[in-house]
């Protein structure tokens, strides 16, 4: 079912139920305007709609009732039985009519003639002394496609009404709240568990973690909303603005699944209107304009959220003409708010920051759409209430994006814990690429220096490092000899590895928003109370990035780093990951294949009919332990405090694949002797100087869950 139709059935029900109160109220109250204007919005609310929507047959008995209940609210017409009678039988055949809808989701055919001519008498003056009966014909469907269920069908209290629960969103809110707490005395418990072996408070412990992730996940999912939602106006205002300014426009919407709390949602419906409304007026230019420069004559506005470090991003991009840094740069110093000495030293985003003053504006005339300055004022002031940030990037000739980072301050996620300086920090986990400790050796342990920066040969790639201790304000360290944690994360499309000095596990945080004074710290996204009670500042891992200038100060490494990636792959080196199975079998897998590398504990292993799952971000995933698939001994899982697990995506399910040991992940040639091994092998190689089976997932996976008989190598020693 449509939503809009979904959502207009579900409050016309609700309003109906109470209309059928207010009429019957309104016989004995027929003085009282506050209930007649209520009887009356409801009534001309339902008209409008369904107006909207194309339902022809309920507008028409909707438009009727409402032109008699208007007559009275304007004292033309006095109340009485008869007439509330009558209106009382258009509400029953609205009624009808929706209920049909719903069960069919299509408008029912009837005859309402005489109860429409029955409801105009009474505007004419021409009622009569006592109602018709209204007959209302069965209700038959338009037209079907195919019947699906609906919630009437499906649930025995019939109805999206009875379906559905209107709650204050300040309730929610508490319940959040709550939830927070929950999650800290949780993550608390955990941690004493793990201090303290005593089998009966474990098995409590770990029923109230999995209750708890339960609950923590219903109760966000009831304020979170698709962003989607605040784009329902945007169509149709870029399709105005192309007819006011003569402009050819297309509108391009990317992400509008993309989850947002309500409150926040609520907040940037406005900054997003003004954004757009910026990149119609100032950005595209008019089609003759755009093909004198080559482009094609309909320009594109693009809208794009996506998630990025524990922040909603929302980007409006055009292809327009762009903004001119030196033209900008010229009316901050005319105006005033920087000396020419000052401006020439800028840099072009500082330049752009004065697009967001109030009052400034570099149209050449106001329009009735901008021009005034106060737009862009809006988005900065409107985005800031909320604890977010919104930067532009601009480029002659080929457009302009502005960028827009939302915290998520009502949010519950995963994140890894380091120390760096004696404090703890935590990374949100939708960033983190993979961990690499690199063992104290002499000399510089792999690190190398490139225009003055560090950075490390990771699998044969160049990869930037930043010293978290250095970035927060500490003292430079040696890092030659040093034992070096590197956690390789991404930020804005590029790979860096952030050097901590210890790694703690990962675990759910609950992110509260920063007080005012320290919002403006680009490197913070947040902060965290841990279980053990101590607070933990959120990284904001892209803001941490600029910060050390990786990003900013990328193109002079960015040469260099492009011919070193073509000499890798020139050699046609191969990526894998070696693990071990059983007691003494290495096996590879092309690193390419991996999702993730997971450690799960014993008690998180669970089984289903036999087979072995695991409860992992939020699905049932089956397990599929290696070592017993080829017939190896192994360490019982019983037996293991860690559980080594690679996680892998086969054909659109999640699986993981349970091994003893993960060696390392090494990159080299591959020279593939195929014909050896067995069942679920692809071949052998020699990796690190040893043999080494490469497995072949597919036939495992499949072999496994498909239920085919196998040849495990143990079977084919025992048939020879």
């Amino acid at each position: 079912m449509d939503d809009l139709l979904r959502d207009f059935l579900t409050e016309s029900s609700e309003n109906l139920l109470q209309l059928d109160q207010d009429l019957v109220a309104l016989e004995a109250r027929s003085d009282d305007p506050q209930l007649m204007n209520r009887i009356f919005r409801t009534i001309h609310t339902i008209k409008g709609t369904c107006g909207f929507i194309g339902l022809d047959r309920l507008e028409g008995v909707a438009h009727a009732a409402e032109s008699v209940l208007d007559a009275v609210r304007s004292n033309e017409l006095a109340v009485s039985d008869t007439l509330i009678t009558d209106v009382l039988a258009a509400v029953d055949v609205i009624k009808d009519i929706l209920a049909t809808l719903e069960r069919t989701q299509a408008e029912p055919v009837g005859d309402d003639t005489a109860l429409i001519a029955r409801l105009e008498h009474w505007i004419s003056g021409e009622q009569q002394s006592a109602p018709v009966a209204i007959a209302t014909p069965a209700s038959a469907p338009v037209a079907v496609d195919e019947h699906h269920p609906t919630v009437t069908e499906t649930t025995s209290a019939g109805g999206l009404a009875d379906a559905t629960l209107r709650v204050h969103v300040d309730l929610l809110d508490k319940l959040m709240t709550l939830v927070g707490e929950l999650v800290l005395d949780r993550n608390r418990l955990v941690q004493l568990t793990l201090q303290k072996e005593d089998s009966a408070v474990s098995t409590a412990v770990q029923h109230l973690d999995r209750v708890t992730s339960d609950l923590q996940e219903a109760v966000m999912r009831t304020r979170m909303q698709p962003i989607g939602g605040a784009w329902t106006k945007l169509p149709r205002l870029v399709r105005d603005l192309a007819q006011q300014s003569g402009k050819l426009l297309k509108l391009d919407m990317v992400g509008a699944e993309t989850e947002l709390d309500r409150q926040i949602l609520q907040a940037i419906g406005d900054p997003l209107t003004h954004m757009v409304r910026n990149s119609a007026d100032h950005g595209v230019e008019r089609p003759e304009a755009r093909l004198a420069a080559g482009k094609p004559a309909h320009g594109t506005i693009r809208l794009n959220a996506f998630h990025e470090g524990g922040h909603v991003i929302v980007e409006v991009r055009d292809d327009g003409a762009g903004i001119s840094a030196e033209r900008v740069r010229e009316k901050a110093v005319s105006r005033g708010l920087v000396t020419a000495e000052a401006a020439a030293q800028l840099t072009e985003e500082q330049i752009f920051k004065f697009i967001f003053e109030p009052g400034f504006s570099t149209a050449e005339k106001v329009t009735s759409v901008s021009g005034r300055g106060v737009g862009m004022d809006v988005v900065r002031t409107n985005i800031e209430r909320i604890g977010g940030s919104v930067s532009l990037e601009s480029t002659p000739k080929i457009g302009t994006t502005i960028r827009v980072k939302i915290p998520l301050t009502l949010a519950i996620i995963p994140a890894l814990v380091v120390t760096a300086a004696g404090q703890r920090y935590a990374i949100p986990q939708v960033s983190l690429l993979e961990l690499v400790r690199i063992s104290g050796l002499p000399g510089d342990a792999g690190v190398e220096m490139m225009h003055g920066a560090p950075v490390y040969r990771l699998r044969g790639r160049l990869l930037p490092l930043v010293f978290l201790d250095r970035v927060l304000g500490g003292p430079a360290v040696d890092f030659a000899g040093r034992t070096l944690n590197i956690v390789v994360l991404q930020a804005e499309g590029r790979s860096f590895g952030l050097v901590v000095d210890g790694l703690s596990d990962t675990e759910e945080i609950v992110v509260k928003p920063l007080g005012r004074h320290l919002q403006g710290v680009a490197s913070y996204a947040g902060a965290t109370i841990r279980g053990d009670g101590s607070v933990a500042l959120i990284l904001d891992v892209p803001g941490l990035a600029r910060h050390a200038r990786v990003v900013d100060d990328r193109q002079k490494r960015d040469a260099a780093i492009r011919l070193d990636e073509r000499l890798t792959q020139a050699r046609d080196l191969r990526t894998l990951l070696v693990v071990q199975i059983g007691v003494r079998d290495r096996a590879a897998v092309e690193l390419a294949r991996v999702s993730r590398l997971e450690e799960f504990k014993p008690e998180q292993i669970e089984f289903s009919r036999g087979a072995m799952v695991a409860q992992y971000r939020g699905e049932i995933i089956p397990l599929i332990s290696l070592s017993e698939w080829f017939g190896h001994e192994g360490t019982p899982l019983t037996e293991r405090s860690r559980i080594p697990v690679v996680i892998h995506q086969h054909r659109g399910r999640t699986v993981g694949l349970v091994v003893d040991r993960i060696h390392d992940i090494v990159e080299q040639e591959l020279t593939t002797q195929r014909g050896r091994g067995g069942a679920g092998l692809l071949g052998t190689a020699s990796i690190q100087d040893r043999v080494t089976d490469l497995l072949d997932l597919e036939h495992i996976i499949d072999d496994e869950m498909g239920g085919s008989p196998r040849l495990t190598p143990r079977m084919l020693e025992a048939v020879a």
